[in-house]
């Protein structure tokens, strides 16, 4: 079968090989990284041979990584991204400059000792050794950021130490660019070239941000108010595109590009609603890529020289690893956490691809040691989901091995005060709970269906997100299988059925706090089990109810009793109905002979006097503790 002879082919073929291997990977405790880098060599052109160009594959795949970027920027505010800038510029230039120099220096040291003395006799030539160092020193922004997520790391300080050496490395990647060029005998004519490209890389950056700051989110609320999901679906893939070609125009990062945008959307309403429609499309581009990658694995090259390229996986990933220890020793990192620091960004990564690439392309260096050092860089990010898997097994135990033996009796850890809050619907019900939580130091996220809505909010101050609320994969996104409260204040009825029960049968922990625009509402919900339910229009009519009672002359504290008596009648005859719902005869029935029955009881307490006002007083100690 021939791939390349037709599209259908080719899917069939990528997708028959993920179907099987990652779930196979998975079962066997491996993760589904190694499952779709074994599934790429097992169809490469060193397994079945079903794909013999797998570099066509890598470079469509890579937009994998690039949705991914974009999806990250979304989690980081402008003002947490600023509160980076130091990680980012500074532990992020520590760990590629003194990795690059580190694995510069052990190149040259090897190359003198094998090609005799002075850099003449040196089998490695110092533009080998800085290209090799610059395209050994990255690491994989994929697998790095997937393993975070898959293990819920990002908020960690290792998912933040990582974040931020991977992101310095995206930004690094335009001056090592330009740099390739002029390593060439003669490149110093290139000089000026290089000046018009990054000038160029800097306008295109500042276009993105203004454009962003001031087009994206009127366009999105324009596209949004169509009401067609599709169509916004295609906005976002589109948003995402747009920007990673015009970057990819001037030899800029794709992805860095997409993390740009990513940030500037960070904080608007839309944010929620792109990451749940972008997220299947990473997830399986992501795929693509590492099969792609498996796929490019040059086996020919370390079957000719299996100890050269041997020597170089060994020597990048503890070269690396040594630089990366001090950085977790002096960041200070948790020891808990050094294995995921130190083994995600030890491996090599995609960009060294390029690098390598490009400086063959430019005759910096010749064909078989870039063969070599691509295969090396593969085999790294091959054996890194294994290396994880080793450091689970052995160093846990022996930290709370460590940790046991030295700290003596268990400290308690206090409970979080933090409590996870999503309010569905945020209009006239919702703001209200909104703004009392607001006032008591709560936060919630808010998801709310209306893009109009969501905008005048905004103006006011209010962090409410675009989305429908019954979209299972939004309240994912949204963070319910972490809330404990979801207030549903949906205003459509059916909407409103839909969303709690689809929360009650995925996230079993919510407790949901529903409001009931009327009782055929406040019947079906109640129904679903739910049992924090209220009618919206309940006590502001009996609120009204009480005002008109003092006005005939009530005085106030009876007419608060009445009104909370009533108000627990009337909840206790609706639940007697809920049963009866689909009988309309004994709904009619049981209305008519419960308001006949409190009709009767309050006159005859009227009609006693003196001793019905003390079983009145009483009645409002009682109701007011209920």
């Amino acid at each position: 079968m021939d791939p390349e002879g037709g599209w259908l082919n080719a899917t069939l073929v990528y997708l028959g090989a993920a179907v099987l291997a990652v779930p196979l990977a998975r079962l066997a405790g491996l993760g589904s990284i190694i499952g779709y880098l074994a599934a790429g060599i097992a169809i490469g052109p060193f397994g079945l041979r079903l794909v013999t160009d797998p570099r066509t594959m890598l470079h469509v795949a890579e937009f994998g990584v690039v949705l991914m970027l974009f999806l990250v920027g979304l989690e980081l505010e402008p003002r947490r991204l600023w509160s980076l800038r130091r990680p980012i510029f500074g532990w992020g230039s520590v760990q590629l400059l003194g990795s690059a120099a580190a694995i510069a220096a052990v190149g040259l040291a090897i190359g003198n000792a094998f090609g005799g003395s002075g850099s003449s006799g040196s089998i490695i030539d110092w533009r080998l050794a800085l290209v090799g160092a610059l395209a050994l020193a990255m690491s994989s922004t994929a697998i790095g950021l997937a393993v975070l997520n898959d293990r819920n790391l990002m908020s960690t300080s290792a998912g933040q130490g990582v974040l931020s050496v991977a992101l310095f490395q995206d930004v690094a990647a335009i001056p090592i660019l330009a740099l390739l060029p002029l390593l060439v005998a003669g490149g110093a004519g290139a000089q000026g070239h290089g000046w018009r490209s990054a000038l160029a890389a800097v306008a295109v950056v500042a276009g993105i941000v203004l454009g962003g700051r001031l087009l994206l989110r009127p366009a999105l609320r324009w596209i949004a108010g169509s009401r067609t999901p599709e169509i916004f679906t295609a906005a976002s893939l589109l948003l995402v595109v747009a920007t990673a070609a015009l970057m990819q125009s001037v030899g800029l990062s794709m992805a860095l590009g997409a993390f740009l945008a990513g940030v500037l959307l960070a904080e608007s309403e839309y944010r929620r609603e792109l990451e749940t429609d972008l997220e299947p499309f990473k997830g399986l581009l992501l795929g693509l890529f590492f099969i792609a990658v498996g796929m490019g694995i040059d086996f020919a090259a370390v079957r000719e020289h299996p100890l050269v390229v041997a020597a170089i996986v060994f020597g990048l990933l503890a070269v690396k690893a040594a630089v990366l220890g001090v950085m977790a020793r002096a960041m200070p990192l948790p020891l808990a956490e050094w294995p995921v620091f130190v083994v995600l960004l030890a491996q090599g990564g995609e960009f060294g691809f390029v690098v390598l690439q490009t400086a063959q392309g430019a005759g910096v260096i010749a064909a078989v040691p870039a063969s070599l050092l691509t295969a090396a860089i593969a085999l790294s990010m091959l054996v890194t989901p294994l290396l994880l898997l080793a450091a689970d097994r052995w160093w846990g135990p022996h930290i709370a091995q460590h940790a046991a033996a030295g700290a003596g009796a268990p400290k308690e850890i206090a409970e979080p005060q933090h409590v996870p809050i999503i309010i569905a619907g945020f209009g006239r019900y919702g703001q209200i709970i909104g703004r009392l939580l607001a006032a008591n130091g709560l936060a919630a996220t808010v998801l709310e269906h209306s893009a109009e809505q969501v905008e005048g909010l905004r103006r006011f101050g209010w962090k409410a997100f675009y989305g429908d609320a019954t979209r299972l994969d939004l309240l994912r996104t949204a963070g319910a299988a972490e809330a404990r409260v979801f207030v549903l204040a949906i205003d459509d009825v059916e909407q409103s059925v839909q969303c709690a029960t689809l929360v009650r049968e995925h996230f079993p922990q919510c407790t949901i706090v529903a409001r009931a625009r009327n009782v055929a509402h406040y019947a079906r919900l109640r129904r679903l089990g739910l049992v924090y339910v209220e009618r919206e229009t309940l006590d502001s009519s009996l609120t009204s109810g009480r005002t008109v009672l003092e006005l005939t002359g009530m005085r106030a504290h009876e007419a608060r009793t009445q009104a909370l008596r009533f108000r627990r009648h009337s909840i206790e005859l609706l639940e007697e109905m809920v049963p009866h719902l689909a009988d309309e005869n004994r709904l009619i029935a049981i209305a008519k002979q419960g308001r006949e029955q409190l009709e009767q009881t309050w006159a005859r307490e009227r009609a006693q006097g003196g001793g019905g006002r003390r079983g009145t007083l009483d009645a409002w100690h009682r109701a007011g503790r209920d």
